[in-house]
């Protein structure tokens, strides 16, 4: 087998990523961007866009673009940081949290079944995924020290 995993890494996920939009555009006219970022302040508590934009790799010029269009949708309540400043805070509303909640079951499945017509073990392939990023995480807060 030959070593060129940074290149087939890169490969996967870009691939992985355009899928995801497709699938998402279709069938619920959302862009995997938007999907992302309402996950991450619904579940995973990107609570400021400070915090969105460091989850999600962009600028907060950006991310603060994408917050406006998601507020304008009825999706995210984006309201001024008590504690002052130029913060914002983030939330789901009602209709960005029935947004999710359909989206979330069905997007999963369809992933799964993608990573099983591969003939690799869904199950295998989620543990190894979390445990690479597991793995990615120890180092950055390491390194953070």
């Amino acid at each position: 087998m030959e070593r060129n995993l940074s290149f087939n890494l890169h490969v996967l996920t870009a691939r992985l990523d355009r899928a995801a939009d497709r699938i998402l555009r279709a069938e619920h006219n959302i862009s995997y961007s938007r999907f992302l970022a309402l996950t991450l302040v619904g579940e995973l508590g990107a609570s400021t866009q400070r915090t969105l934009a460091e989850y999600l790799g962009v600028t907060e010029p950006s991310v603060s673009r994408m917050t406006a269009v998601l507020a304008a949708d009825g999706l995210l309540d984006v309201q001024p940081d008590p504690a002052g400043g130029n913060r914002r805070r983030l939330s789901l509303t009602d209709e960005g949290k029935q947004l999710m909640t359909s989206i979330r079951q069905g997007f999963e499945d369809r992933l799964a079944a993608i990573v099983a017509h591969s003939g690799v073990p869904y199950a295998e392939y989620a543990e190894h995924t979390a445990r690479l990023l597991a793995t990615f995480n120890h180092l950055e807060q390491e390194a953070g020290k």
